[in-house]
């Protein structure tokens, strides 16, 4: 398919992780690219590979004036954007609410939540330039649940949650879709590599085993999500949340083998 020919489509996050698989799958169905992140070195390094019709763009999402830098940067190489994913985000240092650490939680904020309403913010016009189009917010699971441990990580995607449906309350009559995805455990780094050293990694503390598909998600089963969510085949879809967990939300299946004694 080449859902996206002549789409301009800006993914935050981008160097790595779900954010490269995104840029390799929006280039895949005829997308021009624009790779953002932090990480400089990784982005130049992605782009390369991907081709001429990527291009990369340093972005600290948490920073007015480089939001207003990467639009105008981006519509004087490809044109008005067609697609915005805020899937940039980060974690903390796990630790209990008594016990964290204020400069912690304001950080997982300020990318997670605060990033996402100044990436609306900032792309809006240039979706409306473009004669519309959908942002894609990337929340999480931990959105829907409390999770012991990660209260700044879960306040923010709570909160990208109800952004996302206000945004699309607010941006439907311009033609500009908004949904969520909200992915369970990816197997990403942010997952199976430690956040700091000596912590271990997140997938320590998380089996698959209990839930209806017994695996970790692959950053392209988001991505495959993402594209559908992004295109025209979802025109009548906006302020939707889309869960993509394998069913850690549902709770424990059935054991295997239980269902083969059905009378």
């Amino acid at each position: 398919m080449n859902r996206f020919h002549n789409k301009t489509v800006l993914i935050t996050g981008a160097a790595g992780g779900m954010g490269a698989s995104h840029a390799r799958g929006f280039l895949g169905e005829g997308a021009d690219v624009v790779v953002t992140d932090i990480r400089e070195d990784r982005g130049r390094i992605l782009v390369k590979e991907l081709g001429e019709r990527a291009h990369f763009i340093r972005l600290d999402v948490t920073e007015e004036a480089d939001w207003a830098a990467a639009v105008q940067e981006t519509e004087s190489r490809f044109g008005p954007v067609s697609v915005l994913v805020n899937n940039a985000g980060v974690l903390s240092p796990s630790a209990l609410i008594e016990d964290g650490d204020l400069a912690d939680w304001q950080h997982v904020i300020d990318v997670n939540l605060t990033g996402t309403y100044l990436g609306i913010r900032a792309v809006v016009p240039s979706l409306r330039r473009a004669g519309g189009g959908a942002i894609v917010n990337i929340a999480s699971t931990s959105g829907h649940v409390g999770t012991a441990l990660i209260s700044p990580y879960v306040a923010s995607k709570w909160g990208v949650r109800g952004l996302t449906r206000t945004a699309a309350i607010e941006l439907g009559r311009d033609g500009i879709r908004v949904n969520s995805i909200n992915p369970g455990v990816v197997n990403t780094p942010l997952i199976t590599e430690p956040l700091h050293p000596g912590a271990a990694p997140v997938s320590d503390y998380y089996s698959p085993e209990p839930f209806a598909i017994k695996r970790l998600a692959d950053p392209q089963d988001i991505t495959n999500l993402l594209l559908f969510l992004a295109s025209d085949e979802a025109s009548f879809v906006t302020g939707s949340e889309y869960v993509a967990d394998g069913g850690l939300l549902l709770g424990p299946a059935l054991a295997d083998g239980q269902t083969q004694n059905r009378s």
